[in-house]
């Protein structure tokens, strides 16, 4: 049925295949806390991995076999996500990841591109591009745009010592007269 709604993308591949390219994704997603990827691949991670911390913040016995069988290397990644990732997210109502277009990986199909992040972490992009904005605001001595001072919040809201940090990562961006 040409288009129809459709419950997921189905990325050109079987069902086992597909499976198994976005449990590799997500795991590899835990491990790194971003990936470079096609977009459609990582909205559709996504989707699993909020899935997944989401099991994680229960913390129970049945959270732990279902991440188990999400996981392709369960017994290397099982600890950061039962235990850092855990508690960087208890207070955090969803949304733990974000996707940010780029552009294409491959110059020859030119196919989108997107880099898959955990928020709040410590790669996370839109925290540094962020304190980067406000760093060259203070050097030129402007004011912030409204479009700062949303993201400002946002980049601060959840995270632990929010504020504290955010101007750690100004004052290192100005130190390096950026």
């Amino acid at each position: 049925m040409a288009g129809g709604h459709m419950k997921y993308r189905q990325l050109s591949r079987d069902s086992a295949h597909r499976q198994a390219l976005l449990r590799n994704l997500v795991t590899s997603l835990i491990k790194n806390e971003a990936i470079h990827t096609t977009w459609p691949k990582a909205k559709e991670a996504q989707r699993l991995a909020e899935k997944l911390i989401t099991h994680a913040k229960k913390n129970d016995e049945v959270a732990r076999r279902k991440a188990q069988g999400i996981l392709y290397t369960p017994f290397e990644v099982m600890p950061k996500l039962f235990g850092e990732i855990r508690e960087r997210y208890q207070d955090r109502p969803g949304g733990y990841t974000r996707v940010l277009r780029t552009e294409p990986k491959d110059k020859y199909d030119q196919a989108p591109s997107a880099i898959l992040e955990l928020v709040d972490g410590p790669k996370d992009m839109r925290f540094a591009m962020t304190a980067a904005a406000v760093a060259r605001d203070r050097t030129l001595g402007k004011r912030h745009t409204d479009l700062t001072q949303k993201n400002i919040a946002k980049v601060t809201r959840f995270r632990r010592e929010g504020r504290e940090a955010f101007e750690e990562m100004v004052g290192k961006i100005e130190g390096m007269g950026v």
